[in-house]
């Protein structure tokens, strides 16, 4: 068995799994947080999991630590590669790459684009390739399925020096989420995933929809950064950009300022004054509370304008799916935003959609309607998978 090392890296993170591309089969994971600050630890889930403290804290220790982990179970001899998810590839990446020097300088670049994550991902992929230095590195991105939407889907209706000079545009996020769920739509329609037409929902803490013509991106609702689009955990997605040079006067703050306001501290944690967790707002607005209502009703309102939007872009509609930690796992929010799509002739299968959590996947529309599933997603196989093709 091949197995790949898949490691998504933040700032304070450093989430990883051991797997089988082919089988999906998972050998170890874990996460290690609040790296770099006190408290700093890592969790290994499998068989038997548990939790090590970190003395240090840092990455590169997060990285022994899992590497220690892997040798003691004996999987370190499986290892045939190792995955990275980057957040950013620009127009240079169009798919995974092996890593060497003058990619790493190319990821680096982008870091003007996402300087929330290119940067941890850096560190991650540093570190990897300390301990790890035998081993083939790949690069996988999140922009890089998106690369195949037209350009006026990705274009700004600004100068288009902007774009020339400084490359301003939609990137799109999540791709590899995208592509994986394309894939599994098309095994369950049985057929080939090129003749695939659909709108993808991937809802989380960080959300973003797709359309996809053929198998391919043609649109999608992040933009530049993953700032933009649907109603998020903490980000705000969508607002007037008028509304930045006005929280600067009126709040006396500066961009860095406004921008950590709308990345951190909006969303539905902003609009509920409660909590970014979807799972809390559903058991607040159940108890009446009204600020989590009203988030969750800005949640569905935009994501169903959004995904009624990328229609456009269709000449045929297969299914609309459902994924993510919220689109697989939270029915009502599923119910609610088809019913918002009423208008297209979407009716919800109340008892199927009810059974549609927890890792279970299925149509959750009623016999007539047009189709939509609950599928789940499994963005690090996709790495795994693009890793092992180029090694």
């Amino acid at each position: 068995m091949s197995s790949v090392l898949v490691i998504n890296c933040g700032s304070s993170s450093l989430k990883f799994v051991l797997l089988d591309p082919e089988t999906g089969e998972v050998a170890l994971k874990g996460l290690a947080e609040r790296l770099g600050q006190p408290g700093a630890h890592v969790l290994f889930k499998g068989d038997e999991g548990y939790e090590f403290d970190l003395q240090q804290g840092a990455h590169s220790e997060a990285m022994q630590a899992v590497l220690a982990e892997l040798d003691k179970r004996d999987l370190m001899t499986k290892v045939r590669a190792v995955g990275h998810r980057v957040v950013h590839g620009g127009e240079r990446f169009q798919g995974a790459i092996t890593i060497d020097d003058d990619v790493l300088t190319a990821i680096e670049a982008c870091s003007t684009l996402a300087p929330l994550h290119n940067p941890a991902n850096l560190i991650g992929i540093h570190a990897a390739r300390q301990h790890l230095p035998h081993l083939p590195h790949v690069a996988v991105f999140d922009t890089a399925f998106h690369q195949t939407m037209p350009s006026h889907a990705y274009l700004y209706a600004v100068p288009m020096s902007l774009y020339k000079e400084h490359g301003v545009r939609r990137y799109g996020f999540h791709g590899t989420s995208h592509r994986y769920v394309c894939q599994r739509t098309a095994q369950w329609l049985r057929k080939p995933t090129d003749e695939i037409c659909m709108i993808s929902a991937h809802l989380g803490n960080g959300s973003s929809a797709c359309a996809i013509v053929d198998g391919k991106s043609v649109d999608t609702t992040m933009g530049l950064t993953p700032l933009e689009g649907l109603v998020m955990g903490t980000r705000s997605g969508d607002i007037d950009p008028g509304i930045l040079p006005f929280l600067c006067e009126v709040l006396k703050t500066d961009v860095q300022g406004v921008n950590e306001l709308l990345n951190r501290k909006s969303g539905l944690l902003g609009l509920s004054e409660l909590s970014n967790d979807c799972r809390e707002l559903l058991e607040a607005e159940a108890q009446g509370h009204q600020g989590a209502h009203l988030a969750l009703e800005v949640f569905v309102h935009r994501l169903a304008k959004a995904i009624a939007g990328l229609m456009t872009n269709l000449p045929r509609i297969d299914a609309v799916v459902f994924t993510g930690g919220i689109g697989e796992n939270a029915p009502s929010l599923r119910a609610r935003t088809l019913q918002r799509l009423g208008l297209f002739g979407y009716r919800v299968d109340a008892q199927a959609n009810a059974v549609c959590v927890g890792g279970k996947e299925g149509q959750i529309t009623a016999a007539g309607s047009p189709l939509a599933l609950a599928l789940g997603t499994d963005e690090e196989r996709t790495i795994a998978r693009d890793t092992l093709a180029l090694c």
